[in-house]
């Protein structure tokens, strides 16, 4: 277990008691359910990196949405906070979910975009990339006839895995992926397995931990540990 991410408001709400006792990432740019589904896919920036240090935050975390029109405008966003994070000795986070205009459902999830997703943030200089477990669907012409003619495995999600690590600049870099919507608890064990086989760096549990009960979600979390540990 190595840090808890949350926005602005709810990070001060537990500051004054929870403080010191786990590294804390600042997500400092943020959306929400009620944007109407016909703009383009885009995030607002809440917060910054003087907030990060006010909360004695280890990271500032920050979503990029490739394949939106507004992707650019993010990308210099994220460019200008990173650049003022690193020089305050901050560590940045960024969230690569392709989303937008450029990509159909399938595409949202195919391993060659995921994996370029993944390229894109660590390009921008995330030190620490957060993206989606993918699918075996190839999405782009150019980058299937890629696979095809280099016999990339994407068979498994191991290999994909794999694949997405390579795309950090061949596992210089920190990947984690998404845990994802609630599921059953065996699907999210499978899954860390894979990512654990595949040489990712662990996952971003959320949902699946907090809409179980206390009980329920600390015997999850402490089978991911071991999971991770390669202990089961």
């Amino acid at each position: 277990m190595n840090a808890f991410a949350a926005p602005l408001g709810l990070l001060e709400a537990g500051a004054d008691t929870f403080a010191g006792q786990i590294p804390t990432i600042l997500k400092a740019n943020s959306a929400n359910s009620l944007i109407p589904s016909e703009s383009p896919n885009n995030q607002a920036v809440t917060a910054c990196v003087d907030d990060a240090l006010r909360l004695g935050c280890s990271a500032i975390g920050f979503t990029i949405y490739p394949g939106s029109s507004a992707s650019l405008d993010m990308f210099e966003e994220i460019s200008a906070v990173r650049e003022e994070a690193q020089a305050k000795g901050i560590a940045t986070v960024i969230w690569s979910y392709p989303r937008g205009e450029a990509l159909d459902s399938a595409g949202e999830t195919a391993i060659d975009i995921a994996a370029y997703a993944a390229q894109i943030a660590a390009l921008l200089g995330a030190h620490i990339i957060k993206i989606k477990l993918s699918t075996d669907h190839l999405s782009l012409p150019a980058a299937k006839a890629v696979y095809e003619e280099q016999n990339i495995d994407i068979a498994t999600q191991a290999a994909r895995v794999k694949n997405c690590m390579d795309a950090s600049f061949a596992g210089r870099r920190i990947v984690v992926f998404s845990g994802g919507a609630k599921k059953g608890a065996d699907s999210v064990y499978d899954d860390a397995r894979a990512i654990r086989d595949g040489g990712g760096n662990g996952s971003i549990i959320g949902r699946n931990s907090f809409q179980r009960s206390r009980e329920d979600a600390l015997s999850m979390l402490g089978k991911l540990v071991n999971i991770y540990r390669g202990k089961e």
